[in-house]
C-alpha cells in the first residue's frame, strides 16, 4: 500500500512517520512518497523518516519526488499538508490584522482569509494533477483552512475528506483525565473546522461531560484559554479557536504584547531541521510536540485505514465533509466538522441533535463567510475579498473590511495572479475613522506601484 504526502518536506512529517510505525497493523504501508519542491528540506525530512522506519523495523520504503505526478503515481491515498508562502506569509497573516485592531490568526478572521486566497488555487491545481496520475486515490486534506479547502476540492469533484486534530486531541485529553483507553470515548463534536464545541463526552455510551466539567473544569478551561465560569454556563467545551470570538479584545491585546506565533514556529522549524540533519537522530524529537498537530498521525492513520479498508464501517471519526442536511440551518453543500461513519465508499455524517441557537447562529454566520471566502479564492477581486471580511464576525465593519481588503490583497500579490493586474489592485482605500481600529497606510511605495500597474 502506497501513501503520498504532498508537502512532505514539512517539519510535521516525522509526526506522521511516528504514527505509521506505531500503528503499522492498522495501516500496512509498503511505500511512503514524500513530495516537495524544496529539495533541501525534502532530503532532511526523508533521511529522518527513513531512520525512524528502520529503527522501528517498519518495512516501508521512503521515496521522494519534486513533481506531484511522479510522487503520487500508484498511491491509494494522498495527504495534503501545504503552507503556500511559508512562515513569511503566515507572519503577515498574523500581524496585518492586528494593526487594524483584529485578531491575528492564520486560520480564521482576516489571516485565515488571506491563507484561503493563496491556498485554494494551488490545492485545486495539485488535485487535478493527482487525479490524472492516480485517479482512484483519496485526497485527505490537512491544509488550513481545512473547511474551505475541502469544500473547494469537493465542489471540483475530487474524492476528498478534510481532517483536523482538534477532536482527537480532546478525545485523548478527556480519556487521560478519566484514566481510560481513548477508544472508549466518543464526542458530541459539532460545528465547522476551527469553530466547534464538544456538547457531550460519552464513555462506553454514557455522557460524562457534566462530571468532567465538575472535576476538571478549571484545567479544561485553561487548556482552551477561556474562563471556567463560561464553560460551566455553556455546559460544553468550546475548541481553543472559540477564544478568538468569545475573548476577541483580550486576545488582540495579548497578541500585540508578544512575538507572533509565526516567529516562534519559524525558530522551532530551524531547530527541528537541524535535528533532522543529524544522522544519529532516529526518533521523533520532543520539540515536535510544541510545533502543533498533536495526534495528527493517529487521526490520519485511522481515516486512511477506513478509506482503504474492506468496506466495513469503523468507529465514528470526526472529519470535514458535506453537510447533506445534518445541520438544517446550513446549505446541503456546506462542509461541516462532525462525527461520521467512514468506509471505502467515503464518509457519511452521523445524526446530530438540534444545535442550540447560541452555537447555530455563529456557525451559520461563519458558514456564510466561508462561502464568500471560497468565491474570492476562486474568482479573485478586491470586492469579493471585502465581502468575505464584511461577513466575518471577527471583522464585520464596513470601513474596516474595505481597508483590510486592500491591504490584504496588496500583501499577498505575489501569490495572487489576479491581484497583479490593474483591475485587482487599483481601487482606492477609503478613509478610516481616527480610532484604535484605524487602518494604517500601506507604505510609501504603494501609490507608485499602483500607478505603474494602471
Amino acid at each position: 500500500m502506497k501513501l503520498a504526502v504532498v508537502g512532505g518536506g514539512s517539519t510535521y512529517t516525522p509526526e506522521l512517520i511516528d504514527g505509521f510505525t506505531r500503528l503499522r497493523d492498522v495501516l500496512p504501508l509498503t511505500e511512503i512518497a514524500l513530495i516537495d519542491p524544496d529539495a533541501h528540506r525534502l532530503a532532511l525530512v526523508a533521511g529522518m523518516s527513513t531512520r525512524m522506519l528502520a529503527r522501528s523495523g517498519h518495512p516501508a520504503k521512503v521515496s521522494t519526488a519534486s513533481r506531484v505526478e511522479d510522487g503520487v503515481a500508484g498511491a491509494q491515498a494522498v495527504l495534503l499538508q501545504l503552507r503556500v508562502g511559508g512562515q513569511a506569509a503566515r507572519a503577515v497573516d498574523e500581524t496585518l490584522p492586528l494593526e487594524c485592531g483584529c485578531v491575528g490568526q492564520e486560520t480564521t478572521g482576516a489571516g485565515g482569509l488571506a491563507k484561503a486566497l493563496r491556498t485554494v488555487p494551488v490545492v485545486l491545481d495539485l488535485a487535478e494533477r493527482i487525479a490524472r496520475a492516480s485517479p482512484r486515490a483519496w485526497i485527505v486534506d490537512f491544509t488550513n483552512p481545512v473547511g474551505i479547502v475541502t469544500k473547494a476540492l469537493l465542489d471540483a469533484g475530487h474524492r476528498a475528506i478534510g481532517l483536523c486534530n482538534v477532536a482527537i486531541g480532546f478525545q485523548r485529553r478527556f480519556a487521560a483525565k478519566l484514566g481510560v483507553d481513548p477508544g472508549r470515548i466518543s464526542l458530541g463534536h459539532v460545528g465547522l473546522n476551527h469553530l466547534t464545541w464538544e456538547r457531550s463526552v460519552h464513555l462506553d455510551g454514557r455522557d460524562v461531560l457534566p462530571g468532567l466539567l465538575a472535576a476538571h473544569g478549571e484545567e479544561i478551561a485553561a487548556e482552551v484559554g477561556l474562563h471556567p465560569s463560561l464553560l460551566h454556563r455553556l455546559g460544553t467545551v468550546p475548541s481553543y479557536y472559540l477564544r478568538f470570538f468569545y475573548e476577541h479584545d483580550a486576545v488582540v491585546a495579548e497578541q500585540r504584547s508578544k512575538p507572533s506565533r509565526a516567529a516562534e514556529v519559524a525558530a522551532m522549524e530551524a531547530r527541528l531541521l537541524a535535528m533532522y540533519a543529524d544522522p544519529a537522530v532516529d526518533t521523533k524529537p520532543d520539540l515536535l510536540g510544541r510545533r502543533g498537530g498533536a495526534f495528527y498521525s493517529e487521526a490520519a492513520v485511522a481515516l486512511i485505514a477506513a478509506l482503504l479498508g474492506d468496506g466495513r464501517p469503523t468507529g465514528p471519526q470526526v472529519v470535514n465533509l458535506r453537510n447533506a442536511g445534518t445541520l438544517p440551518f446550513l446549505p446541503d453543500d456546506a462542509v461541516i466538522e462532525v462525527p461520521a461513519t467512514v468506509t471505502a465508499a467515503g464518509a457519511v455524517p452521523l445524526p446530530v441533535r438540534e444545535v442550540e441557537p447560541l452555537y447555530a447562529g455563529l456557525i451559520a454566520h461563519v458558514g456564510a463567510y466561508e462561502r464568500l471566502a471560497l468565491d474570492a479564492a476562486l474568482h479573485g477581486g478586491v470586492d469579493r475579498v471585502e465581502n468575505a471580511l464584511l461577513a466575518h464576525p471577527l471583522v464585520g465593519q464596513a470601513t474596516l473590511a474595505a481597508g483590510l481588503a486592500t491591504r490584504l490583497v496588496e500583501a499577498n500579490r505575489a501569490h495572487l495572479p489576479w491581484a497583479r493586474t490593474s483591475a485587482g489592485t487599483t481601487r482606492p482605500m477609503p478613509e478610516a475613522p481616527d480610532r484604535r481600529e484605524q487602518v494604517p497606510p500601506l507604505d510609501e511605495e504603494t501609490p507608485r506601484r499602483r500607478e505603474e500597474q494602471a
